[in-house]
């Protein structure tokens, strides 16, 4: 698994907390950085095959389809690209004009993650978006007519102008557009962001859990009746069209993060590059990559397990806990899942796996916490 990080973006979303820059000054510059720390770090998977490339952000369709398809065939000089591989590219609707979308078609680019957020124009406004609601449906019918048809969309709810009427609307267009793949997120109040400057300052409320718990099951019984299953907690496939990478990060899968503020995980430790882009292109062209890291203890990688696999449709599986960290974690996992079996928060299944419920879901972060491991 590859993951580049583009911190690039046309201009900030008042929600979003993720490393990006307004100005494209250094685009040249970073994509020659992005090439190096490739070859500079390419031993660091033992596993030279590649299921899948993600292209995250940022956002990366600000970037022209040469320098895409020249970090694709990049990652080709060192690994070994699976004929199937699943290539995405994060996007957003108003880059994918004609020409964009035809030019992407040749390159292997196969994936779409289209930042769709909502079809209403003052939604949009409200969080600062760069599209217009008209340029969301455009992109998708674009892309869909230029042959890509694995693509996914993405809808937030559970903020104040998002009625339940329009949130009903919301995931009616994207199912009338017949995609496989949906992702939809809770809006959250991120520190140091323009959101959480307009709620202190009292210049829209703060979100309310009620209406995001609500909107979250209208979400759930409408796509899961419209043919999706439900296979982790914000994404939604139809049958079998789970996104290859995403589920191997929840699967525990190691993963190479290139570009600044990038996520790598072996394991058994994980670091991440500075959050900075003339400090990250500085030290890796100059060979001295800035970056953290932190070596997991055993309690961290059972609950990190723990977490990633309980949002999943799949769940905590068992016997794999017995297998890698021993029974006395099962043990602990199984006594303190109890009170949630009791509140049908929690079900058994096979004997084997530990699931949520319909209404598990809107308290896994918490139940999560619960089942894990305290340091010894």
């Amino acid at each position: 698994m590859i993951y580049f990080h583009i911190p690039f973006c046309k201009q900030a979303c008042h929600y979003c907390d993720f490393h990006f820059s307004t100005s494209l000054k250094y685009k040249d510059d970073m994509i020659q950085a992005l090439l190096s720390e490739m070859e500079q770090r390419q031993n660091e998977l033992t596993d030279r095959t590649v299921e899948s490339i993600y292209f995250g952000g940022g956002t990366p369709s600000v970037l022209d389809p040469d320098d895409i398809e020249q970090l694709i065939d990049k990652v080709g000089t060192y690994f070994d690209i699976r004929p199937h591989a699943e290539i995405t590219l994060e996007a957003n609707p108003d880059d994918l004009d004609k020409h964009k979308v035809q030019a992407l078609r040749r390159t292997p680019v196969n994936r779409f993650s289209i930042g769709v957020q909502s079809f209403f124009e003052e939604d949009l406004r409200w969080m600062n978006r760069a599209h217009h609601a008209s340029d969301a449906e455009a992109a998708i019918k674009r892309v869909q007519d230029a042959g890509f048809e694995n693509i996914t969309a993405d809808l937030i709810y559970g903020y104040p102008l998002l009625t339940d009427a329009k949130w009903r609307d919301n995931i009616q267009r994207l199912l009338d557009f017949n995609i496989p793949h949906i992702s939809s997120y809770a809006m959250t109040v991120e520190q140091r962001t323009a959101l959480a400057h307009f709620v202190q300052q009292g210049k829209t409320p703060p979100m309310d859990e009620e209406q995001s718990a609500s909107q979250m099951i209208q979400l759930i019984e409408t796509l899961t009746a419209g043919g999706f299953e439900h296979y982790e907690i914000s994404n939604f496939a139809k049958s079998g069209r789970y996104a290859k990478h995403n589920t191997n990060y929840w699967r525990g899968k190691h993963y190479l993060g290139i570009g600044p503020s990038a996520h790598s995980f072996d394991g058994v430790s994980r670091s991440w590059n500075i959050a900075n882009n003339a400090q990250y292109i500085e030290g890796i062209l100059s060979g001295s990559r800035k970056y953290e890291t932190e070596t997991l203890s055993f309690e961290d990688r059972v609950n990190e397990y723990i977490m990633t696999s309980l949002r999943t449709m799949w769940g905590i599986d068992l016997q794999k806990i017995e297998e890698q960290f021993g029974p006395e974690a099962v043990r602990h996992i199984r006594q303190n899942a109890e009170p949630f079996f009791a509140q049908q928060h929690v079900e058994a299944v096979e004997e084997r796996y530990l699931r949520l419920t319909k209404t598990g879901k809107l308290l896994a972060d918490h139940i999560a916490s619960e089942l894990f491991l305290l340091p010894t």
